[in-house]
């Protein structure tokens, strides 16, 4: 099901916390042809969980890259 190909959690249960928690996600490391974040507590900052997208296909917030630089012929 198409609507379930990019599922992020917004809680999980945290062992330190005891309850269900608000997550936040980070991006922990880029691979040719998949993408890994880490679900971490935003209490108590314990690592909850991670998701692998393959084919780099999630929406990920990156910084836009500087321009390069224009060459200038005489």
């Amino acid at each position: 099901m198409e609507q379930f190909e990019s599922f992020r959690a917004s809680s999980l249960y945290c062992k330190t916390c005891q309850k269900a928690m608000p997550v936040r996600e980070s991006l922990l490391l880029v691979l040719p042809g998949k993408e890994m974040f880490e679900y971490m507590c935003t209490t108590c900052g314990l690592s909850l969980g991670q998701r692998e997208v393959i084919g780099g296909t999630a929406p990920v917030s990156r910084l836009p890259q500087a321009p390069k630089p224009s060459r200038l012929i005489i």
